[in-house]
């Protein structure tokens, strides 16, 4: 058959209508769509929701889970799960605590810190990637370890008395448009989706990211280093839940052992339910924004309608297991499950 026939039978072959199209798109970015239809339903609750105040609050409040997650996107991108991320917030949170309470300087402690949290991620990749663990089980095991290790630096006690300075890192007010402003960590926060967005979509190490997640045998056998690529996923979570958990202690300003347990349930959900395929190689740091705000906005409907902690808990875990399944049925009408 000639290239001209090819292409005349192409030309003609039934094109999908704008409906279809449409349709596409609204499933593709569902996320987008159910975060809109859940800032409607807020606003219509409460009058003062949509206010530049409560608007800046909603991103501070966000923040900590947020950066956790964007960390995270990149470990499911690749098909795993890091299970330790809440232990390792808590146990950087205390250990700049504790640096800057025996003198350091705040650059110094939070240099050091992140590179302790750093360490803890590649550790875990290292383990799953060469010894061929499922990271499940690595960074379950993590969790747990992380989180005794925070109680023994100080004995389970928190660590108060921080430098004035170092709340700063949070809490510093920027002007964004007048009469509008956004506190140092929730402008972080952003920050780190825009370059993790960019570096997922515009660098090669975002390709190897995507091509060891789609199918990690083939990822292998064409040459890239899928192993490194695992451990530098994991490493990227862990600076990240490094910095969120120095961005909790700055807020809080104390040390606090006890903090950010189950944050890794909340930032595990903002992932899935931003669209990123639990089996990895698919998804977006677009997603998961919208999906951090999305839960922080339905936290905001809950406290309005006065439904208790464990309400929410439940919810949450609906929310996970309903995003799933839509994941699954993207998958399925594309093809690719």
């Amino acid at each position: 058959m000639s290239s001209t026939e090819t292409a005349r039978m192409s030309a003609s072959a039934p094109q999908p209508g704008l409906g279809r199209k449409l349709v596409d798109i609204a499933i593709e970015y569902n996320f987008v769509l159910i975060f809109l239809v859940v800032v409607a339903i807020a606003a219509s609750l409460s009058d003062s929701f949509l206010t530049f105040g409560n608007v800046a609050n909603l991103f501070q409040q966000a923040a900590v889970v947020g950066v956790v997650a964007v960390g995270m996107t990149f470990v499911i991108l690749t098909g795993n799960i890091d299970l330790s991320v809440g232990s390792v917030v808590a146990l950087c949170g205390m250990l700049v605590a504790v640096l800057l309470s025996a003198g350091y300087p705040p650059f110094v402690a939070v240099a050091l810190t992140a590179l302790v949290g750093l360490s803890c991620g590649a550790a875990m990749g290292a383990i799953s990637a060469l010894a061929q663990v499922p990271s499940f089980i690595v960074t379950l095991a993590g969790l747990v370890s992380f989180r005794g290790i925070t109680y023994l630096l100080t004995d389970g006690v928190p660590v108060s008395g921080l430098p004035q300075g170092f709340a700063a890192i949070s809490s510093t007010m920027v002007p964004i448009l007048p009469g509008f402003a956004l506190t140092s960590m929730a402008l972080i926060f952003i920050v780190l989706c825009i370059v993790a967005g960019i570096v997922l979509r515009f660098t090669v190490f975002g390709e190897y990211v995507y091509a060891t997640g789609g199918n990690p045998e083939a990822a292998r056998l064409s040459g890239l280093p899928t192993r490194l690529i695992v451990t530098s996923v994991f490493a990227i979570s862990g600076l990240m839940a490094a910095l969120g958990g120095i961005l909790l202690t700055s807020r809080l300003r104390i040390g606090q052992p006890t903090a950010a347990q189950g944050l890794e349930l909340d930032a595990i959900a903002a992932v899935v339910l931003g669209g990123t395929s639990l089996f990895g190689g698919r998804g977006s740091v677009l997603g998961t924004f919208f999906a951090v705000m999305l839960l922080q906005v339905l936290r905001n409907i809950f406290n309005l309608l006065g439904l208790g902690s464990f309400y929410q808990m439940t919810i949450t875990g609906l929310i996970i297991i309903a995003a799933i399944l839509l994941n699954r049925f993207i998958d399925h009408r594309k093809g690719r499950g």
